[in-house]
């Protein structure tokens, strides 16, 4: 059974007088101790469809379904423990300013009606868990907004959630922060066997965090697959584009106007095709130089996708030949432009 089933869910708001979805008949499932991600371009509909998981947003139809029971009806006490068993993270932290973070912790144990007498153990334990045992009297606004979102993410897990909703919880976060944050969630995922729902519109970190996505487009969920499968081989035009956004080395167009006398290729490798000596095979088997002018690798869970671009010259048939013999051993090649004529 799933951790999480969402089936034919749709959110509609009026606006300007019009009905607007803006989550539409969306279908997906989370199996436990996974790290699920959704992720599109602003006003695609993710914050709203995670905001339903745990009924912060009413969904106007469908269901979701938690270990296999219905939430979306849930009221009062049946609603309050369900969110028991739901935390969240938010983009912009959410901490009380006026209070230290023992009183911010405390707070979130006592609406979860943790045991008051193991609360200040557990305000310990939680801080110790975030790496910030020093900062239980200072208040929020004394701290860097990544000592805030660790902050956050203790107030989430404070009573021991069974899933954690991640509302675009790097965003707001510089590069390195968000490698520490991630970093940080990882373990406590490790640690517990929470299961993960993250929204972003950043697929970096999509490449380092999640197990699956799902990619939003306009209220729907347009296309699902495992991390890997997205960036190596993604299917609708918004997921190309914005993996695209993301792999893509694209050369100047001035740049390549200055290879005139070859072939100017883009290929793309993957998988088993990285670990091949290539380049230098095709050096030694043909008449050919082989000059490469540009190149990035990805690594996405322990695979890889590379980009390379290379210029061939040497006699017309050895040129044929070894573009032949690359394009037999990369996932794909394309000629960029037709630099002949």
């Amino acid at each position: 059974m799933a951790k999480i089933e969402v089936k034919q869910l749709s959110v509609q708001f009026k606006q300007n007088k019009q009905i607007k979805k803006a989550v539409d008949n969306v279908d997906f499932s989370v199996q436990t101790g996974e790290v699920f991600g959704i992720v599109g371009l602003s006003g695609a509909g993710k914050s709203t469809l995670v905001r339903t998981l745990n009924l912060l947003q009413a969904p106007s139809s469908g269901q979701i379904l938690i270990d296999g029971q219905d939430i979306t009806k849930a009221r009062g006490q049946a609603l309050r423990e369900l969110r028991q068993k739901i935390g969240m993270i938010f983009q912009h932290f959410n901490l009380i300013h006026n209070r230290t973070i023992k009183d911010n912790l405390a707070f979130a144990l006592k609406a979860g009606n943790y045991p008051k007498d193991k609360r200040e153990a557990r305000i310990k334990e939680l801080l110790e868990m975030v790496d910030l045992t020093d900062k239980l009297h200072t208040y929020p606004n004394n701290l860097s907004g990544g000592e805030k979102q660790r902050i956050g993410i203790a107030r989430a897990i404070a009573n021991e959630p069974e899933i954690l909703l991640c509302d675009e919880a790097t965003s707001a976060l510089d590069v390195e922060t968000t490698e520490e944050i991630l970093q940080l969630l990882t373990r406590i995922k490790a640690q517990t066997g929470i299961t993960i729902v993250f929204i972003t519109h950043e697929l970096d970190v999509a490449r380092k965090f999640f197990d699956r996505v799902a990619v939003m487009e306009n209220g729907r969920i347009v296309e699902e697959q495992s991390t890997y499968g997205l960036f190596s081989q993604p299917n609708q035009p918004i997921t190309k584009k914005l993996v695209g956004r993301y792999l893509d080395l694209t050369l100047p167009d001035e740049i390549a106007a200055l290879f005139t006398q070859g072939e100017l290729l883009e290929l793309r490798y993957q998988g088993e095709y990285t670990l091949e000596p290539l380049i230098s095979t095709v050096a030694k088997a043909y008449d050919v130089a082989v000059n490469i002018i540009h190149g990035k690798i990805e690594y996405i869970q322990q695979d890889v996708i590379g980009i390379l671009y290379v210029y061939l010259t040497g006699p017309e048939e050895e040129v044929q030949k070894a573009r032949t013999y690359i394009g037999e051993n990369v996932f794909s090649l394309r000629k960029v432009g037709d630099v002949n004529d």
